[in-house]
């Protein structure tokens, strides 16, 4: 049997209960059990990210807080940066605060991981999903 190993996480109040929440509805036993699966999952989804080479086509939706000072201007830059792999985007407007980005990439697998990277380090951007489709 393998050695468990205890952390502590911190979590905004507002995350806690969301996540409370979520356990309630669909039945986990504990809150590490739910993390224990989401961490997988993170970790799964990275593992498989930088296991990809070669064209790739899919779509990155970006969540994010416009009101964050200068996330705005960033996030375009690093579009602007990314060019060679961004073939469309579409901008929602979710809340007053909220906005949803789904960006269309096509290209070589390393550079839609970078643009990923730096999409997902940005302050104020809240999540970001990439999907490959092809």
């Amino acid at each position: 049997m393998s050695k468990i190993i205890r952390v502590g996480v911190t979590f905004p109040p507002d995350l806690l209960r969301e996540l409370d929440e979520v356990l309630e509805e669909t039945g986990y036993e504990s809150r590490s059990k739910a993390i224990q699966d989401s961490v997988s999952a993170f970790v799964s989804e990275h593992k498989w990210l930088r296991e990809q080479k070669g064209m790739r086509v899919g779509v990155l939706v970006v969540l994010y807080d416009h009101e964050v000072k200068g996330l705005n201007e960033a996030l375009i830059d690093t579009q602007h940066e990314h060019a060679d792999v961004i073939y469309s985007s579409m901008h929602i407007h979710l809340s007053e605060r909220d906005c949803l980005e789904a960006i269309a990439v096509k290209g070589e697998a390393e550079e839609i991981k970078k643009l990923t990277q730096e999409l997902k380090t940005k302050k104020g951007v809240k999540q970001v999903k990439l999907s490959i489709v092809y």
